[in-house]
């Protein structure tokens, strides 16, 4: 991997990147938002683009979310990536990225300013799916997001922390029965992020992880590192779907204990119509202990698998 040349796109299968974050008004108001932009490539064929977006405020139990796709989606950029699909603006480069979309009547434009290094995963940055395929995976684990936020029309100053992944490769069905992954920045400064994906019969692909440490020094976890435990579940009213809802998760080589519960239940996307799938992602509120210290976070979390969709215009997708 170099970088910063692997921030742009490549000519590869299957590539996204992927922003999540919290962002706090002036007036203490908290809100947890997800970017994502999605670029596909088949032989020949020109590449496809779509685009996710979703904001979360909990204090009013409202969740909204919108889908994009386009034919082309790139713009001319000396370095980095650049993406406009129908007024939806992505780009960044060496850790400074800009976002501004907007979704049933709120807005954002978001500048965003990498704190730490980037975290390469698997400790070198490419993550083998066995026979089918690998992926290279990075990600910016902490970055500052200053900015504003329209809401009805209100323009609201806000900032806060966000999490940027990218990863590309030529992959198809890794995954083809979910994955659930997990990503957490507490405010002692440490990050965690988990993957667990499953096959068509449910069975473990692969797990693995990363922890971040408050210089940026990261170490890789095994699937035998890490213990997770769900604790409650939610079924969607509107597609019938079951997802777990709660998790414990606990490091005991490195004595984490960690519990992560929704902000609130109903974070749900349908976006059978640019991806194909319907799955649960939202932004989840972090306690616990590390080392025996107490300890408190936020992060969000992807479940996939757990809903039946109309098949994917996209390939199966993991993290």
């Amino acid at each position: 991997m170099r970088l910063p040349q692997d921030e742009a796109p490549h000519d590869r299968l299957t590539e996204w990147w992927y922003y999540t974050g919290h962002i706090t008004t002036e007036a203490g108001v908290r809100y947890g938002f997800e970017y994502v932009i999605f670029q596909a490539q088949r032989g020949m064929f020109a590449p496809y683009y779509a685009a996710h977006v979703a904001i979360t405020d909990s204090a009013a139990d409202q969740f909204v979310y919108d889908q994009r796709a386009a034919p082309d989606a790139r713009r001319e950029t000396d370095e980095g990536f650049s993406f406009d699909i129908g007024g939806w603006t992505m780009s960044g480069a060496n850790g400074s990225d800009h976002l501004a979309a907007d979704v049933a009547g709120i807005a954002f434009d978001f500048e965003l300013s990498a704190t730490k290094p980037v975290a390469l995963h698997n400790g070198d940055g490419y993550v083998e799916f066995g026979a089918a395929g690998g992926s290279y995976y990075y990600s910016r684990t902490r970055m500052s997001v200053e900015g504003s936020l329209t809401v009805d029309g209100q323009p609201l100053t806000v900032h806060g922390e966000a999490w940027m992944d990218h990863q590309w490769g030529d992959f198809i069905q890794v995954g083809g029965g979910g994955w659930d992954w997990f990503s957490v920045q507490l405010t002692s400064g440490w990050e965690l992020t988990i993957s667990v994906v499953r096959d068509e019969n449910r069975e473990l692909v692969t797990a693995y992880g990363t922890l971040v440490d408050p210089t940026g020094g990261t170490t890789h976890l095994r699937a035998d590192d890490v213990n997770i435990q769900t604790l409650d579940e939610w079924t969607s009213p509107h597609t019938g779907a079951t997802y777990p809802s709660a998790w414990q998760i606990t490091l005991p080589d490195h004595d984490w204990s960690l519990t992560l519960r929704p902000s609130m239940a109903d974070q749900e996307l349908q976006t059978q119509e640019t991806t194909g799938v319907i799955y649960w992602e939202g932004e989840i509120v972090v306690g616990g202990s590390v080392a025996g210290q107490a300890v408190d976070g936020l992060g969000y979390v992807e479940l996939t698998g757990y809903a039946a969709s109309d098949g994917p215009s996209l390939p199966a997708l993991s993290r």
